[in-house]
């Protein structure tokens, strides 16, 4: 089976009427967790972006605690599951500001968690990456919101 583009699916919903698109939604939301998160957003955390953050923010925070630090090798793997987390959260969102705050979040806690970056090249691989990604989602930001959060930007560089 080959998968619609976006506008084959745009055009084709126009077609269909509400209850026909509600019927859709719902399977969709059966078949995969993401779908069903994503539903969530959309319905009833989409109005309250900051209350959203916050929880992703919880979630990080209780996402560390748990991370076995015994070994570097299962401390990488947990921020990497930590670090997926994050981007599905974001990408819900679509909003840069809230991809900036939740990548700020993360690399703040990831700086104080204890875990030595320089014995891990790829720890130290992550950081760097998502540094760069909070870089250049502030540089589509508003202007003063630029500098607000290149000062914040500045102690984790």
């Amino acid at each position: 089976m080959k998968t619609a583009y976006i506008s084959q699916l745009k055009q084709e919903m126009k077609n269909r009427s509400s209850n026909e698109l509600l019927e859709i939604c719902l399977r969709l939301a059966r078949f995969k967790k993401e779908n069903k998160e994503l539903l969530t957003y959309l319905l009833f955390e989409v109005q309250d972006e900051q209350t959203y953050v916050e929880s992703i923010k919880k979630e990080i925070d209780r996402q560390f605690q748990e991370i076995n630090k015994s070994n570097i090798y299962f401390a990488k793997k947990s921020i990497r599951k930590i670090v997926r987390t994050t981007n599905k959260f974001t990408r819900y969102s679509g909003r840069k500001q809230t991809e900036v705050e939740l990548l700020m979040h993360f690399c703040k806690r990831l700086k104080d968690s204890g875990i030595s970056m320089n014995k891990s090249i790829a720890l130290n691989n992550i950081y760097i990456r998502q540094i760069q990604k909070i870089k250049k989602a502030i540089s589509t930001l508003h202007e003063d919101l630029q500098y607000d959060y290149g000062e914040e930007l500045k102690p984790l560089l």
